[in-house]
């Protein structure tokens, strides 16, 4: 029974570790990108993923009681609740944003960004590729 203890304290060790890892790679997202929605991102995904990452960790520690089931239903609470709200977030700083234009380049439609890619490579907007 000893050997499961320690496999257990491995392995819940391990992804508290990776948790902190993810966090940190987060924080560095979030010094290091410019514009709002770019920071938003990398938050949003770092937040849904070493919380989640780490409460697993801490589920393994607690092992299967009543205390296993409140972390796996926060868990769920985050992986539904964080990307709503980061989406909701984007949506507001795009609809109210009146300079947008200047951080990223909007395309009304997939045509635009094909003719645009095609001039950047230099070839003829509107021919077909050869």
């Amino acid at each position: 029974m000893e050997i499961l203890e320690w496999v257990k304290l491995a392995v819940g060790g391990a992804l508290l570790l990776c948790g902190l890892i993810i966090f940190l790679i987060e924080l560095y997202g979030i010094f290091h990108f410019r514009y709002v929605l770019n920071r938003m991102h990398a938050a949003a995904m770092g937040d849904t993923l070493g919380i989640s990452v780490s409460l697993v960790g801490l589920m393994i520690f607690s092992g299967l009681n009543f205390t296993t089931l409140k972390m796996m239903l926060i868990v769920v609470f985050l992986w539904i609740a964080s990307p709503v709200s980061s989406h909701l977030l984007a949506r507001l700083e795009f609809t109210t944003n009146e300079n947008l234009k200047n951080h990223c380049k909007i395309y009304k439609n997939l045509a635009d960004l094909e003719n645009e890619i095609k001039e950047e490579r230099g070839e003829e907007a509107g021919g077909e590729e050869k």
